[in-house]
């Protein structure tokens, strides 16, 4: 089964059902999440970005690019974040469709290189982002792997 990858600049109807399964899964404000989708129809800039999959009307997975994922090192951008995958389609290539998906759109305008934040240790190596550094995140909490791709 083929699920297609939706750019919610193409598809603003999404916004807000969108808005609202990211902060489920991350716990950041929804009115945060939506302000970023909204700015990305606004602006017409190449970040922020958001990509969702679904199935049916369901949102089964999605990602987005941010200036800055919550970490320390603002020069590092831009960010992709919040790459969730619903745990029924998971192993079936969602997550390095969505990656590949918005670096390629990225690098296609000039966009390179592009960084993330995780607490994973081998996940993102499998699909070609290298271990950059340690970086603390804003609220001063703890350190997270940053990745270059």
């Amino acid at each position: 089964m083929e699920f297609p990858i939706l750019n919610l600049r193409d598809h603003p109807a999404l916004i807000a059902p969108a808005a609202a399964w990211f902060h489920q899964k991350w716990d950041v404000p929804q009115a945060e999440y939506r302000q970023s989708m909204e700015d990305c129809l606004r602006r017409r800039a190449p970040v922020p970005q958001w990509y969702v999959i679904l199935d049916g009307d369901h949102i089964i997975a999605g990602l987005g690019v941010i200036e800055n994922d919550f970490h320390s090192r603002k020069d590092l951008s831009p960010n992709l974040c919040a790459l969730y995958v619903e745990e029924p389609y998971r192993r079936l290539g969602l997550a390095g469709a969505l990656l590949e998906r918005a670096r390629g759109d990225l690098a296609r305008q000039g966009i390179t290189p592009v960084y993330l934040v995780t607490e994973h240790t081998s996940f993102y190596e499998r699909y070609g982002w290298e271990f950059l550094c340690m970086v603390r995140e804003d609220d001063g909490a703890g350190m997270l792997r940053l990745y270059r791709h």
